[in-house]
């Protein structure tokens, strides 16, 4: 029985002293509150409208010169063509104006392409391209072939390179017929 009681009288002692402990300063300190945050600032919220946006100043050089006509190929170059090719039909600024919008839509597919005095043919797709978007030709000659990308820029179509650079630039000239030049200066169409 002494064993008992000695246990029970030292678990009595450990709790007193746990409980001791809990009182002390150390303990309180720890339990401390934070400062209170400093009020908000209070007042009215006035509100005014924005200024009108200003346009920035335009100059000339900002915009591109517009599209010269198509020249046929002069005698001394057509002297170099196997075969002599016919001009497409000549269109003025004022005809590529108010020519109708191209769309992407609208050039998606097969196309035969004329160019250097022979025909082959072109395929574009909307697959995202260095330049624009995915071209591919077959037997095409000369600058023609070349083409990997296309895309369109207000009313032009424009063929590039694989390194992004220009090829063509196509004006619309009819139902699914486009003409342009090469950057080399030859007759380039493009029909269905």
């Amino acid at each position: 029985m002494v064993l008992g009681a000695s246990r029970t009288i030292g678990a009595v002692a450990g709790i007193g002293v746990i409980l001791a402990g809990c009182t002390g300063s150390r303990v309180g300190a720890l339990n401390t509150q934070p400062a209170p945050l400093p009020a908000s600032p209070s007042g009215t919220v006035t509100g005014t409208p924005l200024p009108a946006p200003s346009s920035p100043q335009v100059t000339q050089s900002q915009f591109p010169d517009a599209p010269q006509p198509i020249t046929p190929p002069t005698e001394e170059v057509a002297a170099v063509d196997e075969a002599p090719t016919e001009a497409p039909p000549q269109s003025s600024v004022t005809e590529v104006a108010s020519a109708p919008p191209v769309t992407r839509d609208a050039l998606v597919g097969a196309w035969r392409v004329e160019t250097a005095g022979s025909s082959c043919q072109m395929f574009m797709a909307l697959t995202q391209w260095t330049g624009g978007f995915r071209a591919a030709s077959r037997g095409c000659p000369g600058d023609a072939a070349n083409v990997s990308a296309w895309d369109v820029r207000g009313q032009q179509v424009v063929l590039s390179d694989s390194g992004g650079n220009r090829v063509a630039t196509l004006f619309s000239s009819g139902s699914g017929r486009f003409d342009g030049q090469t950057t080399s200066g030859r007759a380039i169409s493009l029909s269905r």
